[in-house]
């Protein structure tokens, strides 16, 4: 049995990831299964609480919660999602290279992360979004940029440990290219660490998101993210604070999920042990 369906039969890994399939699930169908559409005003409806015609209220335009909720979770994830994508992408290909050819470009690439790592991402984040801007574009470019770093550290350490190997020697020897070598024996084999490491990031992803969307540097008006919906709602706390708690409440049980789930996908496959052999 693959290892994602191992972590789902554990206690934590199963609640959690029933969670976040509910999530996806939504975001998704999100066209399919909002009652109605995220940005249209109905200004003699707003700030009413929950109702069978609103099940989680409306906000200040009058604009139905549930819906934008869940357009939110298709704008916030997606984001994240492609963000920690390009990064993983990015990160491997870098780690691996300076890995493998070591020399020069090993010291170029670990001088450039060193420098990044030592800097927060959400300070990466600010910097980046801007120069490039606000919105959807620049959050994503923001994020990948902010975690490239972790990636690239850690495929360099998995890839310094599988080097050594008798199967990388024999392929070698039978006049294997570098590439073929990369992209056909290391990189696979150093890909579980990374994808379980990509995963607990896409938890971090989601809060930066949201605080970039906060702070009114994310998807901009009237495109919903669960950063903008806390935003809007920081102002209206006391005279209607569901329309900062439901999508505060969202970026924590999905975060939280994605934590167990990940906990419980590093056991199933034992990522701890192989993290302590690596250099």
């Amino acid at each position: 049995m693959i290892a994602p369906l191992r972590a789902l039969q554990k206690p934590q890994g199963g609640l959690a990831g029933s969670w976040l399939l509910l999530v996806i699930a939504a975001a998704l169908l999100a066209p399919v299964l909002s009652p109605y559409a995220f940005d249209v005003q109905d200004l003699p409806n707003a700030y009413r609480p929950a109702s069978p015609a609103h099940w989680l209220g409306t906000d200040e335009f009058g604009r139905d919660l549930l819906t934008r909720l869940v357009w939110g979770a298709r704008t916030s994830l997606s984001v994240a999602a492609t963000a920690i994508a390009i990064s993983v992408f990015c990160g491997m290909v870098l780690g691996a290279a300076a890995a493998w050819f070591g020399g020069w470009l090993d010291r170029a690439v670990t001088v450039v992360v060193d420098l990044t790592w030592s800097f927060p991402e959400i300070l990466i984040a600010l910097i980046l979004v801007a120069i490039i801007g606000p919105g959807t574009l620049g959050t994503m470019i923001a994020i990948s940029v902010a975690y490239l770093a972790q990636f690239t550290r850690l495929t360099r350490a998995q890839i310094l440990t599988l080097k050594g190997e008798t199967f990388i020697e024999a392929a070698r020897s039978l006049g294997a290219s570098n590439a073929h070598i990369l992209f056909r024996h290391l990189l696979p084999n150093a890909l579980a660490p990374v994808l379980v490491s990509a995963m607990l990031a896409t938890g971090d992803a989601i809060i930066l998101e949201a605080t970039l969307g906060f702070f009114g540097l994310g998807a901009q008006p009237p495109v919903p993210s669960w950063g903008g919906m806390m935003s809007a709602g920081s102002a209206l706390v006391f005279k209607a604070p569901w329309i900062i708690i439901y999508p505060g409440l969202a970026v924590a049980i999905t975060v939280v999920a994605i934590n167990l789930y990940g906990d419980a996908l590093i056991a199933a496959l034992d990522i701890r042990q192989k993290l302590r052999s690596a250099p």
